[in-house]
């Protein structure tokens, strides 16, 4: 039984499924294949909301799902109060040894539960707005309330300013500036805090900054940070650092630098250094497994060793290192039937659609599609084909039978990602996806 959902909600679900993409909210309503992981992960987020720091690598092939893990644990981060954060790593964007460009990333992405992208205004915010609640002072009484918030902030960020005293300065400049009405000169503060390169100079004399934002640096702001977000309110922070493989295609100097950033992140979460920071990374077999990848360093190689020589029916998802094994059929008609379910709810066709589009047909469209594509490449093609193809020509045309009228299922190129194409290419021998049709029986 589907739950109920907003008109809102599943509309923006299904429009997602219909473009290709993973929708960013609402994945728990066909999660299929998750129930697995859900109790070792929860808890394990319990413990970073009660002041402990974690780490897991995720593993698949692509078209496995991993994007759609990330954005599923995620949602279940944000129902225990945490932040959330998801950076794509990327060679030219966002390189892994540059940290300063990593947590700009984290900040742009930031959100909660109740704020999008990037939070970081309201979290500063909402939690200037804590301090002079904890302040004990008379809110009329402004010059007493200016010193003494401006004590706590030095006060809750004293570990961080021991090694980057500016975070807890912006800060502090940052509150000035707004009582003061001066919104350009606070912007300005709230993007240097934020790791944004162009700030204007008026801006940081202003505060007496002086100077860019570092690798070394970053990691002391995502401390400070940390505190920010477990004092108003947030216990901690997710941060999914997705498609690491990339850096394999980097420069040999660059990609060890990487590596050696990944090892130390690990590290430093494994000393204490990050309470309320779970960070995942995702990336293919070939990253972990491979020479170019993680088994060229060795202490990290070590750290994320996990043996999957095992039936993964007995895969554990307390290990440092879980797969995803991806869909097969069944599970396929599963999704699908998931997804026809949300769309049918509400629909003025919802008879017809769950007439015409009933699980016999999700089967056989499951069926050509993995067996033309390959199930490691099928779902997301699958559920567009579905949604795009199929349900909507069912609730817009009260004639359209799709075992009439789209018996002759064709992909072309252009719907393949470049990686959905490679692995397609490599997994058949057809020249290109357009010579391929998929009939149904």
């Amino acid at each position: 039984m589907t739950p109920k959902v907003s008109r809102a909600r599943r509309r923006q679900i299904i429009e997602a499924l219909g473009r290709g993409t993973v929708p960013r909210s609402g994945l728990d309503l066909f999660a299929v294949g998750m129930e697995r992981f859900e109790k070792a992960l929860d808890d394990e987020l319990a413990a970073v909301t009660a002041g402990s720091a974690g780490f897991k690598a995720v593993r698949g092939e692509y078209g496995s799902g991993k994007t759609f893990f990330a954005r599923w644990l995620a949602e279940r981060a944000k129902r225990k109060r945490m932040a959330t954060s998801e950076i794509q790593i990327s060679d030219r964007a966002t390189p892994l040894h540059r940290l300063e460009t990593v947590y700009r990333s984290l900040i742009g992405a930031l959100s909660t539960a109740t704020s999008p992208p990037s939070a970081l205004r309201d979290i500063v915010d909402t939690w200037l707005l804590a301090l002079e609640d904890d302040a004990g002072v008379a809110k009329d009484n402004r010059s007493a309330m200016t010193a003494a918030v401006e004590d706590l902030i030095e006060t809750r960020l004293a570990e961080t300013a021991k090694n980057a005293p500016a975070f807890a300065t912006a800060l502090r400049f940052y509150r000035r500036a707004r009582l003061s009405g001066d919104n350009a000169t606070a912007d300005g503060l709230l993007a240097w805090v934020g790791g944004e390169p162009n700030v204007a100079a008026s801006v940081r004399r202003y505060a007496g900054l002086k100077g860019d934002l570092d690798s070394t640096a970053a990691l002391h702001f995502l401390q400070g940070l940390l505190v920010v977000l477990r004092d108003c309110g947030y216990p901690g922070l997710l941060v999914v650092l997705d498609e690491v493989e990339t850096l394999q295609r980097m420069r040999s100097d660059n990609r060890e630098r990487s590596l050696n950033a990944l090892r130390q992140l690990i590290d430093e979460i494994d000393k204490g250094r990050f309470p309320g920071l779970y960070l995942v990374i995702t990336g293919t077999p070939a990253f972990y497994d491979g020479q170019q990848g993680v088994q060229r360093l060795t202490p990290l190689a070590q750290r994320l060793h996990t043996d999957f020589r095992t039936d993964p029916r007995f895969d554990t998802a307390r290990a440092v290192q879980i797969r995803l094994t991806g869909f097969d059929r069944d599970k396929l008609v599963q999704l699908g039937g998931a997804v026809r379910d949300l769309y049918a709810q509400g629909n003025p066709a919802e008879q017809r659609i769950t007439a015409l589009v009933d699980d016999a047909y999700i089967k056989d469209l499951a069926t050509s599609v993995a067996g033309h594509l390959g199930v490691g490449v099928a779902p997301r093609i699958f559920l567009r084909k579905l949604v795009a193809d199929v349900l909507y020509r069912v609730s817009d045309h009260e004639d359209f039978d799709p075992r009439r009228d789209y018996r002759q299922v064709t992909v072309t190129e252009s719907e393949l990602s470049e990686d959905e194409l490679n692995a397609f290419r490599r997994s058949r021998a057809a020249v290109s996806a357009d010579e391929v049709e998929l009939d149904l029986p």
